[in-house]
């Protein structure tokens, strides 16, 4: 199991039936009503995809100050920097808005700081170079918001500057001519969830003029849609708006370095989803700044030379591959590292190295994030200063938690989920001391599992088709707020297991009464999966369309398989059975046989759970932890007699044990001296009832 607990979702019955009635197909109606959509009006508005922005850009506070200084700039034949950041929704907003500057014929500059070299946010090195180079004005995008010694050092040279971000502000906010982030206290303006790029799309908006407004979003919403998908913004509103409309215009695109890079990651003719940009694109842009390239990325998407493109494409995704290794690498030493913290570290993960590539540390820090359940803060060290990235977890507040520990920081910026900071080497022991009782104080004591939130087990199996999942893309484009649809088939046996992709993954035929179905699970081995042929198990899993040689046929793609939690039919029979003898209720001959277990089954039983809880307490799901133990004492009527062993084992005080929702918790109690078994009262009971049976054969 990937994840310690499935949050499965249980849309009500008569909510599926009424959408359903209203012609929505059966697995988009039960999402819809796994998600509070329960009316055929409601889903329809829900479903309804906007064509364009409506909320006037003017409506953030100082974009009429921005606008007046950047038209002045443009009137005037002043050269205007625009000054941004080294991920995909930096080096997106960038282009962005350089692009519309040189279309107004503005002499540019464009300035992206190396990762490495230069760190996150605005520098003063940068910024005199800049004002050397004859600008008068700077732009920043997704950046600034936080710069206010660095802007102020701006104004001191003659450098106006107009900010533009959308991460959390500070108090005090920066002294520039004007500052644009819905994220000021003080801002009206109604959606607060654009990314960098849509602030940037916003102000170009605002530029153009209300004449201008459609043709401008025509251009730049996909551009807009790489940087929100890449940034997992919440997907609803605004956000909605640009990302369906830039999928639907990426294959049309004007700028010539997508489709390079369409064409170099294979995708190139294939309909493109959020799905895609996610986890394809994305990451070969990213890989840029992450590898300290990131001009190479704004060059591929500012070019308009195809040959140039294709081979900036290239590059780039040799880029990734580099830092692919580099993150494996990475994760692999950082998991040594927490193997060997104390349980109290263990709230946060506060880690750090002198050998970790800093521009790698933050995606590796959301992997530990996945995989250890909590907030995570990976930090490269070099000559006695830290420069961390972090990652939160269950919807952990970073910034909130960076400002507790501000007096231990030379600075840090960023938002909730995602952030940096730069950290003396001396007062790292002091941070993580700090940061794992924050973490604590704020959860309450109780720290988060790793959970997966699963919209709906399907109910009938038999209606899953490819028809069914086509539909499931109305609910495009997913990301945060609107999550790809996860289902789970519950009572699942697997019928054949194989690794594929030279072992590096693997590939189940499942099935469920008399459906089948073919499913992958990618990046898990056989070992890890521990599922053999024959076992009962649940599966949680995205639906998808997959072609092989032409043909297209119906895939699970596995998110996470556990032993079953629901019984078969057989050990509900059984489990029901056991009830009736434990309240007193009437058994027939037949069954009172199968109940009866020999004192060579309670003593198997007994040494199958002394090795299972050798090392104390146990915390188990219940019924897999009972076919574990009915496997391993073996012999006729297994589980039956088993959950029967438990049960006496529990009466005669030997040890405790309490059921709550799926899960048992047990250990062995410190007993002096012999315990007869067959004094237990279910014991008697049975043989009452086969003295009685006896006799009325006679």
């Amino acid at each position: 199991m990937k994840f310690k607990k499935w949050n499965i979702g249980a849309p009500k019955e008569q909510d599926v039936a009424l959408l359903r009635s209203a012609g929505y197909p059966y697995l988009l109606s039960t999402v819809l009503a796994a998600r509070g959509v329960c009316n055929p009006e409601a889903a329809a508005d829900f479903l309804d995809r906007e064509r364009k922005l409506t909320i006037s850009p003017m409506l953030m506070r100082d974009m009429d100050k921005a606008v007046a200084r950047i038209q002045r700039a443009i009137s005037d034949g002043e050269t205007i920097a625009v000054f941004g950041d080294y991920d995909v929704d930096g080096i997106t907003s960038t282009v962005l808005l350089m692009d519309y500057l040189k279309s107004c014929g503005v002499k540019c500059l464009r300035y992206i700081p190396r990762r490495i070299e230069d760190g996150y946010g605005l520098s003063k090195d940068a910024i005199r170079g800049l004002r050397d180079q004859g600008a008068t004005l700077m732009v920043t995008v997704d950046c600034g918001i936080t710069g206010n010694e660095e802007v102020d050092f701006a104004n001191s040279l003659g450098l106006d500057v107009v900010v533009t971000d959308h991460h959390e502000c500070k108090e005090t906010l920066p002294n520039a001519v004007a500052v644009v982030d819905p994220h000021r206290p003080d801002c009206p303006y109604p959606f607060k969830h654009l990314a960098g790029c849509g602030v940037a799309l916003k102000l170009v908006l605002a530029l153009g003029g209300e004449s201008r407004e459609d043709a401008l979003f025509a251009r730049y919403c996909t551009l807009a849609a790489i940087g929100t998908v890449a940034d997992v913004m919440r997907m609803e509103g605004e956000n909605r708006i640009i990302v369906s409309c830039g999928l639907e215009a990426l294959p049309h695109t004007d700028f010539v370095g997508v489709h390079a890079l369409l064409k170099e990651a294979g995708l190139l003719g294939k309909p493109i989803t959020s799905i895609q940009i996610g986890f394809v694109l994305s990451p070969r842009i990213n890989a840029a700044g992450r590898m300290g390239a990131a001009d190479l990325a704004a060059d591929l998407l500012e070019t308009a030379d195809p040959a140039r493109a294709e081979e900036m494409a290239r590059e780039l995704c040799g880029l990734n591959r580099e830092r692919q290794a580099v993150e494996q690498a990475i994760c692999a030493d950082a998991i040594c590292q927490i193997e060997k913290l104390r349980s109290e570290d263990r709230s946060a993960l506060v880690l750090s190295s002198a050998d970790w590539h800093q521009g790698v540390v933050g995606i590796v820090a959301s992997r530990l994030s996945e995989k250890y359940s909590c907030p995570s803060f990976m930090i490269h060290l070099k000559d006695g200063m830290g420069k961390g990235s972090c990652r939160s977890y269950g919807g952990f507040n970073l910034f909130a938690a960076l400002e507790s520990c501000a007096d231990l920081l030379d600075g840090f910026g960023g938002h909730e989920l995602a952030a940096g900071f730069t950290i003396p080497e001396e007062n790292i022991g002091a941070f993580r001391a700090r940061m794992n009782r924050y973490v604590r104080s704020a959860s309450g004591g109780e720290l988060p599992v790793s959970s997966l939130d699963i919209d709906a087990p399907i109910a009938c199996p038999g209606d899953v088709d490819l028809a069914e999942v086509e539909q499931l893309s109305h609910l495009e484009p997913y990301g945060a707020g609107n999550p790809r649809p996860a289902f789970a088939l519950l009572g699942a046996t697997v019928d054949a297991v194989q690794s594929v992709g030279q072992g590096k993954h693997l590939k189940l035929r499942l099935s469920k009464g008399t459906c089948r179905f073919d499913a992958i699970f990618f990046s898990v081995t056989e070992d890890e999966c521990g599922v053999a042929a024959g076992m009962r198990v649940d599966v949680a899993f995205y639906l998808q369309a997959n072609t092989f040689r032409g043909n297209t046929t119906l895939q699970l793609q596995l998110i996470d398989i556990r032993p079953s939690l629901t019984p078969s039919r057989h050990e509900a029979a059984d489990l029901e059975l056991l009830r009736r003898l434990l309240d007193g209720g009437p058994l027939t001959a037949q069954e009172t046989a199968r109940l009866r277990a020999s004192r060579d089954q309670f003593a198997a039983c007994w040494v199958a759970l002394e090795r299972r809880l050798h090392q104390g307490k146990a915390e188990e799901d219940t019924l897999p932890y009972l076919r574990q133990l009915a496997a391993r004492a073996g012999g006729n009527e297994s589980f039956l007699r088993t959950a029967l062993a438990l049960e006496v084992f529990r009466e005669r005080g030997l040890i405790s044990l309490s059921v709550q929702g799926d899960r048992l918790t047990l250990c062995l109690n410190n007993i002096q001296g012999k315990v007869d078994l067959f004094a237990c009262p279910y014991l008697a009971r049975l043989r009452d009832a086969a003295n009685r049976n006896r006799g009325d054969q006679t």
